[in-house]
């Protein structure tokens, strides 16, 4: 096997840790929400929307803060948070619409 290989296999950010396998979790969260993005916003929950950036915003504080830097876990949190302030962004779009459709077909 190559050094480097064996290198990287040892390392602190290596296969080995939960640095490694912590993120590859988390790259579900951003699969997920990109397929949610295909769905209609009315199936949007805005709280737990709002969970979820909280979630990642914290994360990525922890990824940055904790030694060694896991910039793993930071991209995945990074990826998460801006698809699901677009998620969010599509549900209060929704929201406001709605009561305007709502007064345009009762009159």
């Amino acid at each position: 096997m190559k050094k480097s290989v064996r290198a990287y296999l040892n390392s602190p950010m290596g296969p080995k840790t939960t640095h490694f396998w912590g993120p590859m979790a988390n790259w579900g969260f951003v699969i997920s929400g990109m397929m949610d993005t295909k769905k209609t916003p009315d199936a949007i929950s805005g709280n737990m929307t709002a969970v979820l950036c909280i979630y990642s915003m914290l994360c990525m504080r922890f990824a940055w803060m904790v030694r060694p830097r896991n910039y793993m876990l930071l991209a995945c949190h990074a990826a998460n948070e801006s698809v699901q302030l677009y998620q969010i962004s599509r549900w209060l779009r929704y929201r406001n619409l709605q009561p305007k459709e709502k007064a345009a077909a009762s009159d």
